[in-house]
């Protein structure tokens, strides 16, 4: 679980290479407080396409403190790559517009982000 401004979400942590090129390819449906949460095992400039993903989403690249730096629209099956504008080793993918209709914008910052991204081996 994650909070972001009061808001509560459920996510998935990917932090293995298979997991994270998988994403949420062949979904159906994404329950609206839910997402996934990418974790990379280095900062570096990340890159994201809908291959085979059938869900509009919206991602957020997030910094290593948990604040959001940048959120991008992704169409459904677009193999256009969506770059984050900074090196970074975090991003959340939601259903497209979450972040706008909840009120969560570039600046914010996620609750306990580090205390959260720790538990994991990132691989």
């Amino acid at each position: 679980m994650l909070t972001i401004e009061g808001k509560t979400i459920r996510v998935e942590v990917v932090f293995d290479d298979l997991s994270r090129r998988q994403g949420l390819m062949y979904r159906k449906a994404l329950p609206w407080n839910e997402g996934m949460l990418f974790l990379f095992p280095k900062r570096s400039i990340q890159n994201f396409w809908m291959k085979n993903t059938e869900l509009p989403l919206s991602i957020a690249f997030i910094d290593d403190d948990g604040t959001i730096r940048q959120i991008r629209d992704m169409k459904p099956k677009d193999l256009t790559s969506i770059e984050s504008k900074d090196e970074l080793r975090y991003a959340l993918e939601m259903n497209q517009g979450w972040f706008a209709k909840e009120g969560v914008g570039v600046g914010d910052r996620i609750d306990g982000f580090r205390s959260i991204v720790s538990r994991f081996p990132v691989r």
